[in-house]
């Protein structure tokens, strides 16, 4: 990867590049990141590159050099034109991981006032901001997102694994961290974490991560994926009795192929740890098991072998009450029940609230989705909690099918940003 800095403090810069780990990146190859001085580019024997700005205002840099210098370091490729400006869009992790994969960056650092307008409009492809605050110039915030952006970069961090646990890019803040002395002004580095069990470590510095995003940050959970952060398994139940029919009576509804192959796949990329199937019907189950053994067992296996690990989160029950007690001795704990519909209901709960909350105290949930026309109350009571429905226009139009809702959610939950 290229980067090339516009500046008119290029020193300062180039300083930066030398030290630490973006120098030794540098140094190695791994990055490549140039250097110029607008004033190479001025037009006259002061070297100008910066007038009064018209109308009122004070100093600022002008287009004629910006460009020149971007000619030059544009003869090659054509590159990805950032602009640092406290009017950009605020800078975040995704954002960074996007930058990442460009082959060319060029930062153009303004100062005093910025820079023409006119620049920008032809040039930039992106304005970035920092936070909402104005520095003198464009040259710290171009570190910060070359620095950002150089440790994505494979080989520029010597340990992988700590750019993958850091805050921000696994989803949730990092774990707290501790180093020598074990006493230091009478406090203690905590026990468990030298005691050399490495489960019991990994385990809390999972939970102390929890902890801290939930307590600092709780916004953050909206886009984590949480189960790396679970001690317990995840799981998705589709009933199909009890369920109400059209005119609101208890029934069973009929399984369908379409939705064990989609339910499954969701199930498989989300991390579920099973799909539990429900439905009182044995030769419902029964179908439910002869496709199941094609993709598992059968030529389906040899000729998919996704779909077989996808048919393999699958499980069969005849009711719901088996499905749950079944999870319950797997977990060795009472699993979080949550119920979803697609109607208005006075004690539902927002599914990000729930999100939260098996976060903050590590449950093992089932998400019971209804067939039919929804769950019936005898499934409705057994729930911990009742989730609001999917909602998307604004008409309260709602009637998605089961597997479109089951993903859904799933990527509330589970998706990974």
């Amino acid at each position: 990867m290229k980067i090339s800095i516009i500046t008119a403090f290029p020193d300062l810069v180039r300083s930066y590049l030398a030290t630490s780990i973006l120098g030794r990146a540098v140094a190695s190859e791994k990055l490549s990141a140039e250097v110029i001085d607008i004033r190479e580019f001025a037009h006259n024997a002061y070297g100008q590159i910066d007038d009064y700005c018209y109308g009122s205002g004070g100093m600022m840099l002008m287009a004629e050099p910006l460009a020149e210098a971007l000619r030059l370091v544009s003869e090659d490729t054509k590159p990805y034109v950032i602009y640092p400006s406290p009017q950009g869009v605020h800078l975040y992790q995704e954002m960074v991981e996007d930058l990442s994969r460009k082959d060319h960056l060029v930062i153009v650092c303004g100062h005093y006032e910025g820079i023409d307008e006119r620049f920008i409009d032809r040039y930039v492809d992106a304005e970035i901001s920092l936070g909402d605050f104005v520095l003198t110039g464009g040259e710290m915030p171009a570190m910060a997102i070359v620095d950002a952006v150089s440790r994505l970069i494979p080989g520029v961090v010597g340990n992988e694994a700590s750019v993958t646990n850091d805050s921000f890019y696994s989803g949730l803040l990092d774990t707290p961290h501790y180093t020598r002395p074990a006493v230091w002004q009478g406090e203690c580095v905590p026990e468990v974490l030298t005691n050399g069990n490495a489960k019991v470590i990994e385990n809390w510095r999972k939970r102390r991560s929890v902890e801290r995003t939930l307590k600092r940050r709780p916004d953050l959970a909206a886009r984590a994926g949480i189960i790396p952060w679970l001690t317990g398994g995840a799981y998705v139940m589709e009933t199909h009795y009890p369920v109400l029919d059209k005119r609101g009576e208890k029934s069973a509804a009929a399984i369908t192929g379409m939705d064990l192959h989609d339910i499954a796949r969701a199930c498989r990329t989300y991390g579920i740890k099973k799909y539990l199937l429900v439905t009182p019907l044995a030769q419902q189950r029964e179908m439910a098991r002869r496709i199941a053994k094609h993709w598992t067992d059968g030529w389906g296996a040899k000729y998919n072998p996704d779909r077989r690990e996808a048919f393999a989160v699958l499980k069969i029950f005849a009711s719901v009450q088996k499905a749950i007690e079944w999870v319950r001795e797997k977990e060795k704990r009472e699993p979080f029940k949550i119920v979803t519909t697609a109607k208005k209901n006075s004690h539902a709960v927002h599914w990000l609230t729930l999100k939260r909350d098996i976060l903050q105290n590590d449950r093992s949930p089932i998400f019971i989705f209804g067939t039919g026309w929804g769950l019936h109350d005898d499934v409705m009571n057994m729930a911990d909690a009742v989730m609001t429905p999917i909602s998307g226009g604004n008409d309260g139009w709602n009637h998605l099918s089961v597997r479109s809702a089951v993903s859904i959610t799933l990527d509330r939950f589970f998706g990974r940003r």
